[in-house]
């Protein structure tokens, strides 16, 4: 019997029986007496309401995109008519939660015995998703990863899971193109699988990454390590054996599944990613065993940046602006010179960060700029605040070496004095040792330019990074701030102490001023004082304070 002698019921049967076996979603279309059947895995993706319904072009509007329905509706309209024998689609349908799934749909038109339109028959599959294998590298992709952690037999044999990347490919395949990128692709593929055991299996996943899954119940962490450097051994000679035409390297994160508890497929996908990822920063070329310690701090890391990118947007808002006292350093006539400006932050779930872990994140990601723009602001409000009581009164800012090099931050720094009518000897930038003495063009152009227009400049932090004292002569700043680390030392240790005293004689002798930062105590100050500092900054006289609490304690009338 030719399929032209079906019967709508019979091509139904024949999609119902077939249907378990495919992965696509057969259909027949009765054009003749309006009536549609789908197999009943449509249902189970897609918006479609039931596998047979009726009034066809109206229901199909229900789980078909908007956007696509009118082109579709036109394509069935000229199978009806007899215009078009074949149907050939992409366009979208809606999921169970109605987004739109790209497919493809196919179909061919059956005609009756008078040569009219009669049943439209054929498949939908959805064109977006991951392929099960790739012919290049001749391995099973990720698709057939996540049905192994789906099936709870393979699942509890898992031992390790070896995410191995190919580094630097984008340069690779940048330089070379896609076809000399495919060959080292398969390349490396071959040297993996060269390296496997019988209960070791092999993935492509992403353009230059692989899985490698052991399922050995006697596998130790060493059999592991020795597994890697098996294949990168591999690797390296047939890249010899190509006369080193292009070098490469291979670099691995390792996970012990069943010591993490056997996590679901989503999540061996983060971790396996974040491994290599630690691979990479460490140099590559090498492996990284996952660490839950490890990624809790990324974790961490993300999350803060995430809470300081919302925080920016609402104009700093959690980031507050703490200021401490700097006085001046002798055993009489101690009195305010200036003020240190310094970053606080809590977060939007109440927490108060310390700067040492929230500033690299602001400068990692940028977000020192606006912020920065921010400090400038508020400090130069402040110090204009002060000075109208205090005419003398300073206000040091921080300078990241980021805003120097990627915003323009003096415009910043010069706009924020014009609209508060601050003098820029009124306004001490800092910038750190260790930054600066790095001598970057950029910097030494801003160091120039601060200082005609009259900034006073200080290296903070001084003994912390290289402590050249024949470059801070030729920088030639106004203020050298002597780091606590070292303050404590001189506390602590005679030789220390003499060679403190020996660094301000020295400073003082070519024209600088210094002030000694973290005095915490009466008697500190008695044994720093003798050595006759220009400023003394710490704890003893303040810890740094919001503005209107500095401001009753310092500025007085």
């Amino acid at each position: 019997m030719g399929k032209e002698n079906f019967s709508f019921e019979q091509f139904c049967k024949v999609i119902t029986e077939f249907s378990p076996c495919m992965d696509d979603y057969p259909y027949v279309y009765d054009l003749q007496n309006d009536r549609y059947f789908i197999s009943k895995k449509a249902l189970e993706r897609f918006a479609v309401p039931k596998c047979l319904f009726t009034d066809v072009a109206c229901t199909h509007k229900q789980f078909v995109y908007a956007d696509d329905y009118d082109d579709l509706l036109d394509d069935m309209e000229a199978m009806k008519c007899g215009l078009k024998d074949e149907h050939n689609m992409d366009y979208r349908w809606l999921d169970r939660e109605e987004k739109p799934v790209w497919i493809n749909c196919r179909g061919r038109v059956i005609k009756d015995g008078l040569g009219k339109p009669n049943y439209l028959i054929g498949c939908v599959n959805e064109i977006g998703l991951e392929a099960k294998a790739d012919n290049v590298s001749g391995l099973m992709q990720t698709t057939a990863i996540q049905a192994k952690f789906d099936n709870a037999q393979d699942d509890a044999k898992t031992n390790w899971i070896l995410r191995l990347g190919i580094d630097g490919f984008e340069s690779i395949n940048q330089t070379y193109g896609k076809d000399y990128s495919d060959s080292v692709i398969k390349l490396v593929s071959e040297c993996i699988i060269r390296c496997l055991s019988d209960e070791q299996y092999a993935y492509h996943i992403d353009a230059e990454e692989y899985i490698v899954i052991d399922r050995g119940s006697r596998t130790t962490r060493e059999d592991i390590y020795e597994l890697f450097r098996r294949i990168r051994r591999e690797v390296e000679l047939d890249i010899q054996h190509d006369n080193y035409n292009l070098v490469y390297t291979v670099s691995a994160g390792i996970i012990s599944y069943q010591k993490m508890g056997r996590p679901g497929y989503q999540d061996v996908m983060k971790y396996s990613e974040f491994a290599l990822g630690k691979a990479r920063d460490m140099g590559k070329n090498a492996f990284y065993v996952f660490e839950q310690a490890d990624y809790d701090r990324f974790l961490r890391h993300r999350d803060l940046l995430i809470d300081m990118r919302k925080a920016v947007a609402a104009k700093c808002r959690g980031f507050e602006l703490m200021f401490q006292p700097i006085m001046t350093g002798g055993s009489t006539d101690i009195r305010l010179f200036a003020a240190e400006s310094l970053l606080r932050y809590t977060t939007s779930w109440g927490e108060n960060v310390s700067p040492v872990e929230f500033v690299p994140i602001l400068e990692e990601s940028g977000l020192i700029i606006p912020v920065g723009k921010w400090i400038f602001d508020r400090a130069v409000c402040m110090c204009s605040e002060c000075q109208k009581i205090y005419p003398r009164f300073k206000v040091s800012v921080n300078l990241s070496y980021v805003q120097i090099l990627r915003s323009q931050v003096l415009n910043d720094i010069l706009n924020a004095i014009a609209d508060y009518g601050v003098s820029p000897n009124s306004i001490i930038i800092e910038m750190t040792e260790s930054g600066y003495l790095g001598d970057t063009v950029a910097v030494r152009k801003m160091w120039d330019r601060l200082k005609k227009y009259g900034f006073l400049i200080a290296i903070d932090d001084f003994g912390t990074g290289y402590s050249n004292l024949s470059s801070i002569s030729a920088l030639a700043p106004d203020i050298i701030k002597i780091d606590r680390g070292f303050t404590v030392k001189a506390l602590s240790n005679p030789y220390e102490r003499q060679l403190m005293a020996n660094i301000i004689e020295l400073v003082h002798s070519i024209d600088l001023r210094i002030c000694l930062e973290g005095v915490e105590t009466k008697a500190e100050l008695d044994t720093l004082g003798h050595m006759n500092p220009d400023f003394i900054q710490g704890y003893y006289y303040s810890r740094p304070c919001p503005k209107d609490e500095f401001k009753q304690k310092f500025i007085r009338e």
